[in-house]
């Protein structure tokens, strides 16, 4: 019914959304995992000057490193990437609708409801404390300080 009604320009911006192609390359282009899931052999496995294996040992122990790695994520990925991608999902469209049809509503209904306590409080300030107030403004600005120093 409200898509009857609607634009056909909104309508196709909302097809859009959900359409949209991804990019393959780029999978971060927000670069939120820039700094956190960025190990490579270097950033774990190092040996000092003096200290070192068979070149054969490192080079079989980066290739071991650098495959298994791939792979085990490829294969987790595969496996648990769209079960979790679908509870990812439910649990953001959880929250958005909690945000939309619970926190938003209270918070305004709750601006309404304060608004007529806010101005009974400050008819009561400006009424009593105003006067006091400016009362000991015009006593204090009589008040003058002078520093002398003494030899």
């Amino acid at each position: 019914m409200a898509e009857e009604r609607s634009d056909p320009k909104e309508r196709i911006l909302a097809k859009d959304q959900h359409t949209k192609e991804i990019d393959l390359v780029n999978r971060d282009p927000r670069h939120i995992n820039e700094d956190v899931v960025k190990v490579d052999f270097e950033d774990v496995i190092a040996e000092p000057l003096g200290t070192y294996s068979f070149d054969g040992v490192w080079k079989s122990s980066y290739t071991s490193f650098t495959v298994s790695k791939y792979w085990c994520y490829r294969l987790l990925s595969a496996a648990l990437g769209v079960p979790l991608a679908v509870i990812w999902g439910f649990l953001f469209a959880l929250i958005s609708f909690c945000h939309i049809w619970a926190v938003v509503p209270c918070i305004k209904s709750y601006l309404i409801e304060i608004q007529c306590v806010s101005r009974i409080y400050s008819l009561c300030i400006h009424t009593f404390c105003d006067p006091l107030f400016e009362a000991l403004a015009r006593v204090c600005s009589r008040i003058n300080v002078a520093l002398r120093k003494e030899p």
